[in-house]
């Protein structure tokens, strides 16, 4: 089994900063992506950003320039810094991460539980 687990979620002002971090545990091989995504209330569930396992990252046009994303492969953790936050921001934050089980042939996509972030005008 895989477990993604969040944390760093909470209130701020706009203007303000807030660091998410998910950390991925249980039965794993191997890691390949690792990424945010974010829903607010009524809306989609949508990227904020992505991190693959080699390569360059991938940000949503919203977000550029404010939030960055980074990895710890060695402790199979994705953090999302947060930087400039604004009221358009606030959504529940999930972390999302392309696994192989090491019982299992192939990758899966896990989830986190979410993280509320609320942002204050």
């Amino acid at each position: 089994q895989v477990r993604l687990v969040e944390s760093g979620g909470g209130l701020v002002q706009a203007g303000g900063s807030l660091r998410l971090s998910c950390a991925a545990s249980g039965s794993i091989f191997r890691v390949d992506a690792m990424g945010w995504y974010r829903q607010a209330p009524g809306k989609q569930r949508e990227l904020v950003a992505r991190a693959p396992s080699g390569g360059s990252t991938d940000y949503a046009d919203s977000v550029k320039g404010r939030f960055t994303i980074s990895r710890d492969n060695a402790k199979n953790t994705v953090y999302l810094q947060m930087n400039s936050l604004k009221p358009e921001d606030t959504a529940v934050y999930y972390c999302n991460a392309v696994v192989l089980r090491s019982d299992y042939r192939h990758p899966g996509t896990y989830w986190g539980q979410g993280t509320q972030v609320t942002v204050s005008s």
